[in-house]
Parts: structure tokens; sequence; C-alpha cells
């Protein structure tokens, strides 16, 4: 925000969220009564002074142009008194005081392709990253994979009581997880499966070598024997998480023949129930299948079908496979359980064979 002083203008910061809310939120911030889903993807909150407020959550691609904010904006000035809000999974929200306006901004948004819905239990908006579009290190095309579950599972972000509570999927390009991953419902994460090449001639060129061995959080990387001005890596250490390409790009670690997918299940962030939880793999390889990824949709789909006929009500998926056990989970859904399955990580001393997650009797 750019503030006016007598010496000119000053840059204070990101500026108060409060000139930001829409005019009933402001009036009634913290004296709301209660709030009820009237339908999929709209909202009813009710003040305690009897003021109405409805908000209506659009879905929305997780890249859009210029163009497409204008039209969002546009709409925004029509029906919700210039007031729209992005949320934090990519999706939009507009605001009505009426079920009239309400019902013309349905219309509307969705005469242009955006749907509504990923309201209460219901599937939300897909994070995603980059993927193969701008990042340099991801073994996997998100994109492309969130819009194919979108299309498998689309009729569960247009509902809000087919699922016993909300669900949230990411998909991640790589180990970095720039969408969020950790914490999701059910997440799918692009894995290397070898390690990088060494270019001397690049890692000379470009690369510190002290850094490099640094970087590293296996030790996997040491200076080269004989020329010390590059590096060799132990494959045995690697963990194909692709941090040194970051740092040197004399190690590319994509490998068309070998990168793939992983899905992991069991996130989320709220401390309800069993409080926050990250996710944990189940299925650690899949191959990349573009355009239409039909081994990882059908992963997908497998997991939600175990979850819609096991969860109890207002029990997220990772609380589900707790409360039944991890053995039964893999039995149900018909995961192989394989070794890659075991945390070996030599820095989860702490918990490693400490755990009592699997119990074989």
């Amino acid at each position: 925000m750019v503030e006016e002083t007598p010496w000119g203008l000053r840059n204070v910061g990101v500026p108060h969220y409060e000139q930001f809310l829409h005019p009933v939120i402001k009036k009634n911030y913290g004296k709301w009564a209660y709030h009820e889903h009237v339908k999929p993807g709209v909202i009813k909150h009710v003040a305690e002074s009897g003021d109405v407020l409805y908000t209506i959550r659009v879905g929305l691609p997780k890249y859009v142009s210029t163009q497409t904010v204008r039209e969002l904006c546009d709409i925004a000035d029509k029906y919700s008194q210039g007031y729209i809000k992005f949320t934090s999974r990519h999706s939009a929200t507009f605001f009505a005081t009426d079920e009239e306006t309400v019902d013309k901004i349905i219309q509307e948004v969705e005469s242009k392709g955006f749907p509504v819905g990923g309201t209460d239990h219901s599937l939300k908006s897909i994070i995603n990253c980059v993927g193969w579009t701008h990042c340099h290190t991801a073994a996997t095309d998100s994109p492309s994979i969130a819009k194919a579950l979108y299309e498998a599972l689309y009729d569960y972000f247009k509902s809000y009581d087919k699922l016993p509570e909300r669900l949230k999927i990411a998909v991640s390009g790589c180990l970095n997880m720039c969408g969020a991953t950790h914490a999701s419902d059910i997440a799918i994460i692009g894995v290397h499966r070898k390690a990088p090449r060494v270019i001397d001639e690049d890692v000379k060129a470009f690369c510190s070598v002290p850094a490099l061995v640094k970087i590293c959080p296996k030790y996997a990387i040491r200076p080269k024997k004989g020329d010390p001005r590059s590096v060799e890596i132990d494959e045995e250490k690697c963990m194909y998480c692709g941090i040194c390409y970051g740092e040197c790009p004399g190690l590319p670690i994509h490998d068309p023949k070998n990168d793939g997918v992983s899905i992991w299940v069991g996130g989320k962030v709220p401390s309800t129930k069993k409080g926050p939880m990250n996710s944990r793999l189940v299925i650690p390889y899949l191959p990349n299948n573009p355009p239409h990824w039909p081994e990882v949709v059908d992963a997908v789909k497998k997991i939600v079908d175990f979850y819609v006929k096991y969860a109890e009500p207002d029990e997220r998926l990772g609380e589900t496979i707790e409360r039944i056990g991890w053995e039964k989970f893999f039995k149900l859904t018909g995961i192989p359980f394989t070794d890659k399955h075991i945390d070996d990580y030599v820095f989860s001393y702490m918990e490693f064979r400490k755990g009592v997650t699997f119990k074989h009797t």
C-alpha cells in the first residue's frame, strides 16, 4: 500500500484486508448466527442482526488469462457489488444478498464454462503446480492430471452430500510439492527414479562443488576422484529428489522412461478429531501416460470409492484409514503393499521400526 506523507509517497506494506470486505461482512464481522448449504456451491450466511449474505463458489482453471479475470470482475460489478474473492484453492467467490441474484450469478458463470460447486461435503477445487509447462524439475504434468481427475470426479464437485466429508486433492510435479500435496486427502506427486546424470563441463562452468555437497539431504554427492572441480553421485544413497538439479544445471535428472507418478493419502490441516495429518505413500509408481492418465485416474477412483463406502459421517479420508487400519485399507482397495511403503530414511530414526501403523498378525 502506498501512503502520501510530507516527504512524498511511501510504501507501508500490505493493505489491511478490512477495506476489501463486502459491506454486509464488514457490518456483521464476528457476529454471525449460523450458515447453511442451500445448494451445491452456495452457502447462506445469517447474521445476528438478521442480515443475509449468500456466497457462490465458482471453480476456475489454475492459470487464467487477464481476459478471464476481467470477465469475472465484470460479473462481480454486475451482480456482486464489485466484490469478488479468490480462494487459496484457486476458486472464485461471488456475493449476493438475495436468492434471485444468486440464480443470476450461477446462470452467468456457468454460461461461460465455470462450474459452481465445491462446498460442504464435496470435492474441493484441485490444486496443482505448473508441471512441465514451466518447471525444470517436474517429473510429471500436474495440470493435465488435474483435468483428468476433474472429468472423472466432476459429480462430487457439483454436489454437497455425496461424500462423508470434504475431499481435497492436490497434484505436484515433483517432491518439492509446490501443490501443497503433503496436507491433502489424496496427493499425486511426480517421482524421478534414477539418479541425476553428471555433465562435467557444465558443473565446472556453472556450479559450486561445496554447495552441491552441502545441499544433498542424503550426502550422496561428493567431489569427483581425480577431478575435484566436478562431482560424482553415490546412486545407492540418492533418493532422486532433484534438489541438486535446482542448484546446478550440470546434474539433469529427467528420464522419460523412468519418471512417473506416486500417490499419497491421508493428509489434512484441520485440528478436528485426530488433528493435522501428513499424507502417506500408497502407490510408489505409476507411469506417465498423458493426456488422459488412465492409471492415475483408476487408482484415485478406487481410493474415493473406498472412502465413500467405509467412512463414517464427517470423517476425513486419513481418519477413516487410521480407524480401520492400513492393512485393511490396502486389502479393500486392492493396492499392493510393497517394500517401498517402509520408511527407511536415515533421518527418520525417531519413528523407524517403532511405529504401530502396521500390525501384521
